[in-house]
Parts: structure tokens; C-alpha cells; sequence
């Protein structure tokens, strides 16, 4: 799913973005929110995901520098992760110690869990736009995680306010969540 600024206008309605996510209540569901940012907009949209899941009715964490530890000591239930990608279209460098413990390990422990990916790349460098996003998407596969929601991936040349752009997604992901 690509967001455009017209689209995002059209379909982002303040009050169905709100009614839908009090809809949906469970409390005992942990969701771990994963981020990766180069100048800060991922974690932006990690931190107001963290936010509206908790409003839904989830136990959401977020942490910028989590360590696998972190993760383990959580025990989620479901993930979300949240990246920018680097004009190579690697994933952030603050993103990279996580992205290789988890690799080293692959704990068995999340296999068939739910999870989605939120990219944030810029269409303009062609075949690296999400990339990182990508890359998040192969280690949910190698880990087993199922994927409840298309990756969502929001073009800054198309946006600026993938905070905003991304409710919609968001809204979807917390009702495949209470599937």
C-alpha cells in the first residue's frame, strides 16, 4: 500500500480513524513496535502508532534502542515494525544492532506470531525505495511471523505527514490483530 497526499486526504476521516481503534479491546495483547529511523520520522510514526495501539485497548512498547533482551523480557504477542530506509536502501543505523541479534538468534518463541511493517522510504531512488522495510519483511519471514497486514510503505515525496498517513494502516492492523 503506497500513501499518497491525495489519498491519505481522502481516506483519513479524524472521527472513523477514532471509532475504529475504540472498537477494539484487548488487553492482554502485547505489541512490540520496532523502529529505525535516519532523521527521526520513523520513530515519529513509531511513537504515535505506540499511542493510538495503546488507545485501542494494547499493551504497546516502544523503545528506539531496544535490545533483543528488551524484546524477550516483553513477550509479545505481535510486532510492528516502523523504518526509514538509507539512500543505499539498507536499513537505519540505529536499527542495526537489533536487526543482527535478532538474525543470530531467531527465537523460536515468536514463531507464528502477527506482524506488519510500516516503510518509509522516497519513491525518487527507484528500485532501494523501502528497502529497509523489505529487509524487516524478509527477517519476519525467517523468524515465521505471519504477516497480517500488507506493508504499508509511505513515499516522502508523495507525503509529509506519514504520522497522520499512516492511521488508516494502522486502524486496519488493529482489527486483523482482534481477527
Amino acid at each position: 500500500m503506497v500513501v499518497k497526499t491525495s489519498e491519505a486526504a481522502f481516506c483519513h476521516s479524524p472521527m472513523l480513524v477514532s471509532y475504529v481503534f475504540t472498537q477494539f479491546r484487548n488487553p492482554l495483547m502485547k505489541v512490540v513496535i520496532l523502529s529505525g529511523s535516519v532523521y527521526g520520522t520513523a520513530e515519529e510514526v513509531a511513537r504515535h502508532a505506540e499511542s493510538l495501539l495503546k488507545s485501542a485497548g494494547f499493551e504497546a512498547w516502544h523503545a528506539a534502542r531496544a535490545t533483543l533482551q528488551d524484546l524477550q523480557g516483553f513477550a509479545p504477542d505481535a510486532f510492528l515494525a516502523v523504518t526509514s530506509t538509507t539512500g543505499m536502501g539498507e536499513l537505519p543505523d540505529n536499527l542495526m544492532p537489533l536487526f543482527s541479534s535478532i538474525r543470530d538468534v531467531l527465537p523460536g518463541e515468536w514463531r507464528g506470531l502477527p506482524g506488519a511493517v510500516i516503510a518509509l522510504g522516497d519513491s525518487s531512488y527507484g528500485e532501494t525505495y523501502c528497502g529497509g522495510g523489505e529487509q524487516l519483511r524478509e527477517l519476519f519471514i525467517e523468524l515465521g511471523l505471519r504477516e497480517v497486514q500488507p506493508m504499508l510503505r509511505l513515499d516522502a515525496s508523495e507525503t509529509v505527514t506519514p504520522e497522520t498517513d499512516a492511521e488508516p494502516w494502522l486502524a486496519a492492523f488493529a482489527s486483523a490483530l482482534q481477527g
